[in-house]
């Protein structure tokens, strides 16, 4: 029987929340009746076919677009987390070009007039935790794809935030640089104790990743199934070939198809 509840203490919980667009047919309904809770510190994946809704239920409790209905609590209360307590990462690192790599980092304490000595100090810290020490003045387009979208998360870490956001960071990156960034974001994910709703269309991805899957039914998007993913951590590459792994990743892809086909 699927659950929605876990039995840490929640930040994030989701209730019957639907999302439509203008128009009376079914096909304007992108969510429907979603209930989702997630805990402190936890990592939830939420895959799907395309077009289910993923990005959109993540956009929602990010508070970057509006629901149709339902509600969204944030550490018990109603509402989405305010911008200082989230981050956001999305497929592209959309860095400013004009800006240098600690500039980029920077950003978002500049515009939410944070504290900026103790800002810098965490971006450096930031930039030792991914491996990007020595490039602080180098511009977005002396980087690879892969160290952009690093700096793209240091960016989205800079203010500590307790929710993060990430809707397919890696999506475009060739599979060794995706597997290395996985490895990181374990670290930083151990490390910083922030909770992640990750979208992803790779279920190998997911399940390295986290600590329960949310697999998504063909739109309207709706929860067809929760996968808790039960593998000890620190996972490493060699966690792929591993029968733990690989019989995690059957039940998920099991799910996966029978949510896209139903």
């Amino acid at each position: 029987m699927m659950t929605t509840l876990t039995t840490a203490e929640p930040i994030l919980a989701i209730e019957n929340v639907s999302k439509s667009y203008s128009g009376s047919d079914s096909a304007s309904l992108v969510l429907r009746s979603v209930d989702l809770t997630i805990a402190k510190s936890e990592f939830v994946s939420i895959i799907g076919p395309s077009g289910c809704g993923k990005t959109t239920l993540m956009k929602i409790c990010a508070g970057l677009l509006t629901k149709s209905s339902g509600t969204v609590t944030f550490d018990g209360k109603l509402g989405t987390p305010p911008p200082r307590k989230m981050g956001v990462v999305f497929q592209s690192a959309a860095l400013l070009p004009w800006r240098t790599v600690l500039g980029n980092i920077m950003l978002p304490a500049i515009i939410q007039k944070a504290d900026l000595v103790r800002a810098k100090e965490r971006a450096h810290e930031l930039l030792e935790m991914l491996n990007l020490v020595g490039i602080d003045d180098k511009y977005p387009w002396e980087l690879s794809g892969g160290m952009q979208q690093r700096v793209s998360i240091a960016r989205s870490l800079v203010l500590e935030p307790e929710v993060l956001f990430m809707d397919e960071p890696f999506g475009a990156l060739d599979a060794m640089t995706r597997e290395k960034l996985n490895i990181d974001l374990q670290a930083i994910h151990a490390r910083t104790g922030a909770t992640i709703m990750f979208v992803t269309h790779n279920i190998s991805e997911a399940v390295f990743l986290s600590d329960r899957i949310v697999a998504m039914a063909a739109r309207p998007g709706r929860i067809a199934d929760i996968i808790e993913v039960d593998l000890q951590r620190p996972r490493t590459q060699n966690s792929y070939v591993d029968d733990d792994f690989r019989e995690v990743e059957a039940r998920v892809r099991t799910s996966f198809d029978r949510a896209a086909a139903s």
